[in-house]
């Protein structure tokens, strides 16, 4: 696959880690910047993508690299699973107006499988009503970006990462709310209008070059997030590596 973003390579052998919704690959340039071999695994094609991706059902191709043996080549799994079933933005506004439809829930079924692989994991979510259990909270200005991006990461298979102080606010997100313009420090990386972000601010206030489709940009999580998590991650798989 082509790259279109400079890729910084760290010596020596990277572990691989799987990358599960993987979708553009916010999350996988920061495991990549931390040191690892990330390949995804998105339902949709997804060409900006800039690592090795496959391209099927995520559940299902868990599943397999269980069944066969596979999931050994692997050191770790990362996992942002669709968040509409259980994001209280979601639920909430399409309660109230009558919109959309019913979202099925895969983070049981996931975690289950997730537990049988005996790999450290990872589940992102946004903050809300998703059932995950929330070993780690990041926001964007722990940080210093452009967006706010509350997420919570639930860690499994026994290890943790130190946890940022988060910072207060420097003021509101730009854009209308409740019919009320407000101007800030930070753009809304989320829907179209009202204020929201372009896609060239989008990209500056995340971090994320490598693909200008709006959709992508608008469910990815800044790659600094992810490096934060791979860091620690790397420290518990390989302590030698990371003390020299």
């Amino acid at each position: 696959m082509t790259h279109t973003v400079p890729i910084r390579r760290a010596p020596g052998h990277r572990p691989r880690l799987l990358d599960l919704f993987s979708c553009a690959g916010g999350a996988a340039m920061g495991y990549h910047l931390a040191g690892f071999e990330v390949t995804g695994v998105d339902i949709v094609d997804r060409p900006n993508y800039p690592f090795t991706l496959h391209q099927g059902d995520a559940l299902e191709h868990l599943a397999a690299l269980i069944a066969s043996g596979e999931i050994r080549q692997y050191a770790a799994v990362h996992t942002s699973p669709p968040c509409q079933a259980g994001c209280a933005l979601t639920v909430g506004t399409n309660a109230a107006r009558g919109w959309g439809r019913t979202h099925v829930q895969l983070i049981p079924e996931l975690r289950s499988l997730l537990d049988a692989t005996g790999l450290p994991y990872v589940i992102e979510q946004p903050n809300g009503k998703a059932p995950v259990r929330a070993d780690l909270r990041l926001c964007g200005e722990m940080f210093g970006l452009g967006v706010i991006r509350h997420r919570v990461f639930e860690l499994g298979g026994g290890w943790s990462v130190p946890q940022p102080a988060h910072r207060p606010h420097r003021g509101y997100v730009r854009g209308y709310r409740h019919g009320v313009y407000r101007d800030g420090p930070y753009v809304a990386a989320y829907g179209s209008g009202g204020g929201k972000a372009t896609v060239r601010e989008m990209q500056q206030a995340m971090g994320i070059t490598w693909t200008d489709v709006r959709e992508e940009l608008t469910e990815a999580i800044p790659p600094t997030f992810s490096e934060h998590i791979g860091s620690a991650l790397l420290a518990v798989l390989c302590p030698t590596r990371v003390a020299a």
